[in-house]
């Protein structure tokens, strides 16, 4: 990298901003397909490297996907490039690792706090009972058992925001989700008393939800995230 010359560093950069430009003018959508390497040359006055290497760039963000031997198309828009760096930031030092479970716990909570009145209000019956579904499995499989916990854990909270129809919230929740367990095992062992509790209040979730209770419903959130953030403090002072 050291022997990268500036110039060819900006003249990268604006040609990464143009294909983003020619994506939003065009009004594409993911999927849909880019121009061919020579047609990106010519629309943008830049060399072929130039222009693969801004593709490389866009590629990693998934902003474009490279479907080799079919071309290029506008990507899937996802956070996969949120995720990696947040959870790099949380494996960088144990300072830090600790500091990004508490903010990414912080914002999970915000956002389902936040939405709570929608979420309960837009929850359906069939809705309602995959999440008791899900609760039933984190029961039967536990934590100490693979990763059947875990995964209904995820989907559990993935069901609950569902239904407010927001791909972004969806989206961030799930990628912060899934920055936590990547850097959560930093964390003292998930106890017996722990799973207990955390199951007793997914439980308490979806009751208050079935039941149109707003206020059992943010309580029953504080009673999930509390445990989580005492073991991060927990965790944090012992280093």
């Amino acid at each position: 990298m050291s022997g990268t010359k500036p110039g060819r560093q900006l003249l990268r950069q604006e040609v990464v901003d143009g294909i983003k430009r020619y994506i939003l003018e065009e009004r594409l959508r993911p999927g849909d397909p880019l121009p061919t390497e020579p047609a990106l040359c010519e629309a943008l006055g830049a060399s072929r490297s130039s222009v693969r290497e801004a593709v490389k760039i866009l590629n990693a963000l998934d902003i474009v996907e490279v479907r080799h031997g079919h071309g290029t198309y506008v990507g899937r828009l996802s956070l996969s490039a949120l995720v990696e760096s947040l959870t790099f930031r949380g494996l960088l030092s144990p300072d830090d690792d600790f500091q990004v479970m508490a903010d990414l716990v912080d914002v999970r909570e915000l956002f389902e706090r936040g939405m709570a009145d929608r979420i309960v209000s837009r929850l359906g019956s069939d809705e309602l009972d995959a999440l008791d579904a899900l609760v039933a499995t984190m029961r039967e499989t536990g934590a100490q058992k693979g990763h059947g916990f875990v995964d209904a854990d995820r989907a559990f909270h993935a069901q609950l925001v569902a239904p407010l129809g927001n791909e972004l919230i969806g989206q961030l929740s799930m990628a912060f989700w899934d920055v936590y367990t990547i850097v959560a095992p930093h964390l003292d062992g998930f106890t017996q008393a722990d799973e207990t509790e955390t199951i007793t209040a997914h439980q308490n979730i979806v009751d208050a939800a079935r039941a149109g209770d707003i206020a059992g419903f943010l309580k029953a959130l504080g009673e999930h995230y509390a445990p989580v953030r005492r073991r991060i403090a927990e965790a944090r002072a012992r280093r």
